[in-house]
This record gives structure tokens, C-alpha cells and sequence, in this order.
């Protein structure tokens, strides 16, 4: 059910994920949410680092918002979005030094970067049934809520793909993991929508990615969509469910992917919304949505998060116009790839990013009839140069 997005056409948003101000040295280190805002410093930091995440995107012109993770630690290759949820779980201890769903699956060998970002990683061991504990999302949530009028969105990693970080040593098979772990984040997942928050992203399930496996059958694509519905099942708000094809240190996990082989189940998943990765591929799996029917909006990636190039309005825009060709407006989101990290690009060049995102789409709006939206952030009148006039 499209409860922030009905009747938007063309809305803008980004992914997730943004740089931390450089003063923002503080880090939650496996601590529960609510308690490390007990900690001043740290209560300080985060409360002053969101609040400067909003402002950026407000100023942007950016119609959906997010809190930026900025409940992640500055660690290597984005280490928190797996370990946020896997510190605070119960029925695992210790680690392995690599990864059980990386390093075999991605070819990756000492020497570049991604082993780098394996060895950091460092995956605990499954050694019990699985338990909940205490992730917050609620209140995370909230702190970001009451700072905008807009809508701010919580995205969280999916359970098929955290569990590509877990050595499993308890269950019987990985596919029994997978379903524990949907049941535990769909409870915390309830409780977010019924404290108010009406968008959710699950980022990540792996449709997309096993795809490029010839070897992915039918059976595992039926899986992954079970495994994904299981997890919102009951969900009370508009439901996102994001693609990319990687983010660690700002690097691609996959050279050339495609959508094609994925596209069929994802549009038979329970989300509202399926987001994809196009700037990385000017545009390549565009004609794709031409080929399937779906009732789903589709949001597409129109800035790449994996250089530091900003994107002009005018590319921003072609791309728009490229996708309107196979996906109607009023069905359409503009968006980033991914999210920009918080290691990889700088703060300024995330912002601008953001700036030519919502120009180009203005560029599309205005050729559309539709309302602009306001980019506080390029407004001549507040330029430095811009004659002395009189501001309203």
C-alpha cells in the first residue's frame, strides 16, 4: 500500500547511507541505542549529526528523506550494516576471519581492496538458536522523525543477506537460518510501523545478485521471495525493497550485472516499491521494465555513489527521460544507486550529488507541467557573487 507515495509523481530520495561530518568521531561500538544516548558526548554528537544529514537533503530539495545510518560506525568498508543487527543477536559467539558468502563468491584474493574489507570483517559463529535483542529501530526512527516535516525513510539489510556474514555451526541448513532470522526482524520490524514510521526499505535480498549464477534455479528464486515476504509479512507501511550491485569502500561486487534474469521475482515480492541501481550502467537494463507488467513503482538509481564525479542536471535528466519511456510517471521514483557510505565520498560531493539529483528531475517536472521543487542549495540569490537584492 502506497502510504507516502500516493499520488507523487516523480518524488526524489536517496538511498540510505551518507558521509558523517568529520566532527562526528563519536560511534555506538555494540552498544544498545537508547543507552548510548545516556553517554553526552555521544547523545551530542548523534543528535547534531542527523539533524545536519535532514538539512543537507532539505536543502537539496529531496521530497523522501533518511537519517543517513548515521547509527553506523566509521568502520571499514561499511562493516555496521551487517554488524549493527549481528552485535546485538543472541546465539553467536566468536569469528571467522572471512566470510562464508564473499570470498568464495566474488573471487576476491589478497591484494584488492575487498580482501582488505573481508579481513575487517571479521563474521561471528551461529553456535545456538537464534534470539532478538535489543535494535532500537523505533526509537532510531524518531530521533530523525521529529527533526522534518518530510517523510524520513528506515532502511535496514535484509535477513538472506546478513546471513551471508554468519558462520553457521547450529542449524540444520542455511535455508532454517534464514526463516529464524525473518521472524526475529519482522517482530522489530512491526513495531517500527506501529510507531509511526509509514516507509520501509529491506535492502538487499539476493534475487539480483544469484542471478548472475546460471546455476540459481527456480527453486532458489521461490526462496528468496518466501524468505523476503516472510520478513514483512504483517508490516504495516509502504514497503521498499532495494537493489544495488554493492557499496563496501565504495566499490561494485559484480563487473557487468544485469537485472534480467532477476526482474520477474522481484516484481512478485511484497513490496511496494523495488529500487534499482542505473547510473553504475548508463542506463543499460532501462528497455527491461518495458518487458513485464507490475502495479509496483520503480525507483531508479540516477547518481553513481561509486565515483566521486558529480552527475550534471542534464544526465540526471536523460536518464529520467530514458525510463519514462517504459515506466510511466506516476509510478516512477528518482533516487541514488546506493547509499554514499561514510568512507569512500566525501560529504560535499554526497551533497551535490543530491543537488544535481532533484535539478535534473526538475528539469523533467518542468517539461512534465508538474510543480519544481525548491533547491535552497542552488538558488543564485544566496551565491556569494549574486547581486545585492532583496530576499523574500
Amino acid at each position: 500500500m502506497f502510504r507516502v507515495t500516493e499520488g507523487m509523481v516523480l518524488p526524489t530520495t536517496m538511498t540510505g547511507s551518507y558521509p558523517k561530518p568529520n566532527w562526528y568521531t563519536e560511534g555506538l561500538r555494540g552498544r544498545p541505542f537508547k543507552k548510548a544516548l545516556g553517554d553526552n558526548l555521544f547523545r551530542e554528537q548523534y543528535l547534531d549529526a542527523v539533524a545536519t544529514v535532514i538539512k543537507d537533503q532539505e536543502m537539496a530539495g529531496l521530497d523522501i528523506l533518511t537519517d543517513g545510518d548515521s547509527r553506523f560506525d566509521l568502520e571499514v568498508g561499511g562493516k555496521s550494516w551487517f554488524f549493527y543487527v549481528l552485535e546485538r543477536l543472541g546465539g553467536m559467539r566468536g569469528s571467522k576471519s572471512l566470510s562464508p558468502g564473499w570470498s568464495g563468491d566474488f573471487g576476491i584474493r589478497p591484494g584488492h581492496i575487498l580482501y582488505e574489507v573481508q579481513e575487517a570483517y571479521q563474521p561471528p559463529i551461529v553456535v545456538d538458536k537464534l534470539s532478538a535483542g535489543q535494535l532500537d529501530y523505533s526509537a532510531l526512527w524518531k530521533v530523525a522523525q521529529k527533526m522534518t516535516n518530510n517523510t524520513v525513510k528506515f532502511g535496514t539489510i535484509s535477513s538472506q543477506s546478513l546471513t551471508r556474514m554468519m558462520w553457521n555451526e547450529f542449524y540444520p541448513t542455511e535455508k532454517e537460518l534464514i526463516l529464524d532470522l525473518c521472524d526475529i526482524m519482522n517482530q522489530e520490524l512491526r513495531e517500527l510501523a506501529a510507531s509511526g514510521c509509514n516507509l520501509i526499505q529491506i535492502e538487499e535480498p539476493r534475487h539480483h545478485f544469484m542471478a548472475q549464477d546460471p546455476a540459481t534455479s527456480d527453486e532458489d528464486y521461490q526462496f528468496f521471495t518466501e524468505a523476503f515476504n516472510r520478513e514483512v509479512n504483517g508490516v504495516e507501511a509502504e514497503i521498499w525493497l532495494h537493489t544495488c550491485w554493492g557499496n563496501p569502500a565504495q566499490q561494485r561486487l559484480v563487473s557487468n550485472p544485469s537485472y534480467e534474469k532477476a526482474i520477474p521475482h522481484l516484481f512478485e515480492v511484497d513490496a511496494d516499491v523495488i529500487t534499482f541501481e542505473i547510473a553504475g550502467s548508463d542506463g543499460k537494463d532501462l528497455a527491461l521494465f518495458g518487458r513485464h507488467e507490475t502495479s509496483k513503482k520503480i525507483a531508479i538509481g540516477v547518481v553513481n555513489h561509486t565515483n566521486t564525479v558529480v552527475e550534471t542536471p542534464e544526465q540526471v535528466a536523460d536518464l529520467i527521460r530514458r525510463a519514462l519511456e517504459y515506466v510511466p510517471a506516476e509510478r516512477l521514483i528518482i533516487s541514488t544507486n546506493c547509499g554514499f557510505g561514510r568512507e569512500g565520498i566525501s560529504r560535499r560531493i554526497a551533497f551535490h550529488k543530491c543537488v544535481s539529483l532533484v535539478q535534473g528531475t526538475n528539469i523533467v517536472r518542468r517539461g512534465l507541467g508538474l510543480p519544481e521543487a525548491r533547491v535552497r542549495a542552488a538558488d543564485p540569490r544566496f551565491a556569494f557573487s549574486a547581486p545585492n537584492t532583496h530576499l523574500e
